[in-house]
């Protein structure tokens, strides 16, 4: 529901607040007012922060950088959903023009065991970066660009690569799975580069590493809830997973290099 674009607004928030990642947490209420309809989320919630400061009140801790939908760090769990309500939408692309005024807003990290929480709001996605360093790179010297565009890439191909390549490793895929699961993830990450010929010299051992490695930070199976899908702030397919299976008997299949 939208609010009135002409007038301020205000919320109720119920927000987790820990204070450290081996501390209890717990969700603490909060009121905010003087909030623009066309303030994004990450805006209302710097609206809170400097009135707790003003009132010598610790800010809640909350991750952002770019702003613009890019880096996937403004991760947040709002009523129960990753990213909130609206689809293919990351929590600082969220405008306060879908609340009604005077909502109640539940607020919280994402969930999983693979994401411990550092601070309040603020998780520990580093698990992510593990695995991208067991496999998502390619060793294949693509010289300048002019080099680059030599090579031939089929027009389907590029497109499904492109869309595998959108992720942003927000992890929202990982928040939504009720098994946490982050094959959808790792899935566009082994797909983007399966389907070029670049990724193509690492192709047989890139699946089962990140997979391995996926399994030993501690993230779930997938059992196709679908979930991650319909999070997912930049529409990532499912197919993405799919492929992924495939890979993985791939790389089973591989004769082993000597």
């Amino acid at each position: 529901m939208s609010g009135d674009p002409t007038s301020s607004m205000g919320f109720t928030l119920k927000i987790w607040r820990q204070s450290a990642p081996d501390a209890k947490g717990t969700m603490e209420t909060y009121h905010v007012a003087d909030v623009s309809p066309d303030m994004s989320f990450l805006e209302m919630l710097d609206v809170l922060n400097e009135s707790l400061i003003g009132e010598g009140r610790e800010p809640v801790a909350f991750d952002h950088d770019c702003r613009e939908g890019i880096c996937g760090a403004c991760s947040l769990v709002i009523d129960g959903q990753a990213h909130g309500p609206e689809t293919e939408t990351t929590v600082c692309q969220l405008h306060m023009r879908h609340y009604s005024d005077g909502a109640t807003i539940h607020i919280e990290p994402f969930r999983a065991n693979a994401f411990p929480v550092l601070k309040d709001l603020v998780i520990d996605r580093s698990a992510f970066d593990r695995i991208i360093a067991e496999g998502g790179f390619i060793s294949t010297h693509t010289g300048s660009a002019p080099d680059a565009n030599a090579i031939t890439v089929a027009k389907d191909l590029a497109e499904r690569a492109m869309d595998a390549a959108a992720c942003i490793g927000c992890g929202a895929c990982v928040a939504a799975c009720p098994n946490s699961a982050a094959m959808l993830f790792v899935g566009a990450k082994v797909s983007h580069l399966a389907l070029l010929p670049q990724g193509q010299a690492e192709r047989n051992r890139r699946g089962l590493a990140m997979v391995a490695r996926m399994d030993q930070e501690g993230f779930g199976n997938c059992t196709n809830h679908f979930e991650c899908m319909a999070a997912c702030p930049k529409g990532i397919s499912v197919e993405n997973i799919a492929r992924l299976n495939r890979e993985l008997l791939r790389g089973a299949l591989a004769p082993r290099r000597v």
